[in-house]
């Protein structure tokens, strides 16, 4: 099972163009991915700057534009932030995460994150994207996410909220519930232990929301980062501030994480990042299961 995660800053490249067709071209040539997770996927940022759009013009959906990109995948939406049209816009403009799947989709889940006050800070709405995937490896928990980045109030909270979420899960595959009816919306609620969090986290390595989300857990499986499993003893690859120095004024560090169950890491063959894309500010990271 591969999986490929990038924060895709709309596809909006070092190069200031918006290129969706870029990114994707540029994940399949990282690996044959059966699962893609994005973050900052946009709706309705397509108008001018001035009008309250994105830097470089994102396509008016940018959801549509990775199905058209990818026929035949599932293209599943998670919507963080969802504001009312700015200027003379009528479309809502909406800011979120994707997953992207060739392999059959179970339970879809979306989670909103914490968002607890902090008003010396600019912040959004989070939100976790959860699909449950039937993959070779056995059926897996994959959520995309994107935690806050200027308040540390908050990403704190929301990481707590993912591990209570983690926990919620587990309980659920100890005591799963049976379907009401066949076409009833009361489905089976039975869901896999083994998880991927994969995305954004806005926190450096070894920062409080890394050291947070690794903590051990006694009611579930906990989480270890992906990349050591693969690299012992390695320097951590840089996921930001390698090109886009504008931004990222202090300079490279890692702020991409893909996180799995501890049940996983055996499974673990290669997890690695793209250090030559320049399609994004943040550089995409994949992971291989066996």
């Amino acid at each position: 099972m591969r999986l490929v995660d990038w924060n895709m800053q709309w596809g909006r490249g070092v190069d200031g163009r918006v290129d969706v067709a870029r990114i994707v071209t540029e994940a399949k040539a990282l690996c044959d991915f059966d699962v893609l997770c994005l973050q900052e996927v946009t709706r309705g940022f397509h108008e001018g700057e001035q009008a309250g759009g994105l830097a470089g013009g994102p396509s008016a959906d940018q959801f549509a534009e990775l199905a058209s990109l990818m026929p035949g995948a599932t293209v599943i939406e998670g919507i963080g932030s969802d504001l009312p049209p700015a200027g003379s816009g009528i479309a809502r403009r909406q800011f979120g995460n994707a997953i992207v799947s060739r392999l059959p989709v179970r339970q879809v889940l979306r989670h909103s994150l914490p968002w607890p006050a902090d008003p010396a800070k600019p912040s959004m709405l989070r939100i976790a994207l959860e699909a449950v995937i039937e993959t070779d490896v056995g059926a897996l928990r994959v959520i995309s996410t994107h935690l806050e980045f200027y308040s540390e109030t908050q990403r704190l909270a929301q990481v707590a909220r993912l591990r209570e979420l983690h926990r919620e899960a587990c309980e659920h595959a100890r005591r799963p519930a049976k379907a009401e009816t066949l076409a009833s919306p009361f489905a089976d609620t039975a869901r896999p232990m083994s998880a991927i969090v994969c995305g954004d986290f806005n926190s450096a390595f070894e920062g409080s929301a890394y050291r947070a989300m690794l903590e051990p857990m006694t009611d579930a499986p906990s989480f270890v980062d992906a990349w050591p499993c693969a690299h012992t003893n390695a320097p951590r690859a840089a996921t930001v501030g390698l090109y886009d120095h504008e931004q990222w004024a202090d300079g490279p560090f890692a702020c991409d994480f893909v996180f799995v169950t501890d049940d996983l890491a055996p499974r673990i063959v290669g997890c690695e990042v793209d250090q030559q894309s320049r399609s994004s500010d943040h550089q995409p990271m994949w992971l291989e299961l066996r």
